[in-house]
């Protein structure tokens, strides 16, 4: 007995009746978590307030920067994670829309601790060898030098904590920061560039481009930084399928920024060339 040739595709190879065609599933990864008009929303929302505190920044380095009270300080630090917070909200609002959850763009499970282990060592490697490329590439922009390390030494004594308690909220600044601002360039940008132009790197190239362009106080050259920064959170996430890590490294990072800060404070900042 011999095999029947296969038959036209869409019909049974036994009865010839045509069946239905079964289509192929869609990868979760490549489905929009949000409407478009939302994640425009979303960029609107992040591009005006790195705007607004550009222009904050201009005035607190300026001839103003020296009379900045610590409490001042404490209060910014409070009103950036408020506004952290609405963000995440803001984009849990789109999630709601599409049925997506928060967990469904973090990723990756800890069901038992080296599950927690390799991530943690994950991520202390990826932060060390981001610390060596932002390194060189800030010098590479001459970012150490000139008007440049003078512009960074203003916004230091604007911005850097000068105490005890400001350090400690802005360590807190820096874990929520961590944890939210992963969730929106890497877990939800990431994903929707990733659905609209179905390139992954595409996809990590945006998020990275909206990731720099977001933090206008830190003036254009360091923005350039922030993107390569963001390029390389953005790879982390696509290879590990997962935002844990890149979460701890990036509350890590700002947390160590804001102990070095607090300590330059407190010795005195270092001779400008």
């Amino acid at each position: 007995m011999t095999t029947p040739p296969p038959s036209p595709l869409g019909f049974d190879p036994i009865t010839g009746q045509p069946i239905e065609m079964q289509q192929q599933p869609v990868s979760d990864q490549k489905k929009l978590v949000a409407p478009i008009w939302h994640t425009i929303t979303i960029i609107v929302v992040l591009l005006g307030n790195s705007f607004g505190t550009a222009l904050l920044a201009s005035k607190v380095t300026g001839a103003r920067s020296g009379a900045i009270t610590d409490k001042e300080r404490i209060f910014q630090y409070a009103f950036t994670i408020g506004f952290e917070f609405f963000l995440l909200f803001l984009v849990w609002i789109g999630l709601r829309l599409r049925q997506v959850r928060f967990s469904d763009l973090i990723g990756g499970r800890w069901t038992k601790p080296e599950d927690f282990l390799i991530d943690v060592g994950i991520a202390a490697a990826y932060w060390v060898i981001a610390i060596l490329v932002l390194a060189g590439l800030g010098l590479a922009l001459g970012l150490a030098k000139g008007p440049q390390a003078q512009e960074a030494k203003k916004l230091i004594e604007a911005l850097g904590p000068h105490s005890l308690p400001a350090l400690g909220v802005f360590v807190l600044l820096s874990t929520v920061a961590g944890f939210v601002e992963e969730i929106i360039f890497r877990g939800y940008l990431q994903r929707q560039f990733l659905a609209i132009t179905g390139s992954a790197y595409a996809a990590i190239a945006l998020q990275a481009v909206v990731f720099g362009a977001g933090h206008g106080y830190e003036g254009t050259r360091r923005m350039i930084l922030i993107f390569v920064y963001g390029m390389m959170f953005g790879l982390l996430a696509q290879w590990r399928k997962s935002l844990r890590p890149g979460m701890m490294a990036h509350a890590w990072h700002d947390s160590f920024e804001g102990v070095l800060l607090f300590f330059i404070a407190r010795k005195g900042f270092p001779s400008m060339p």
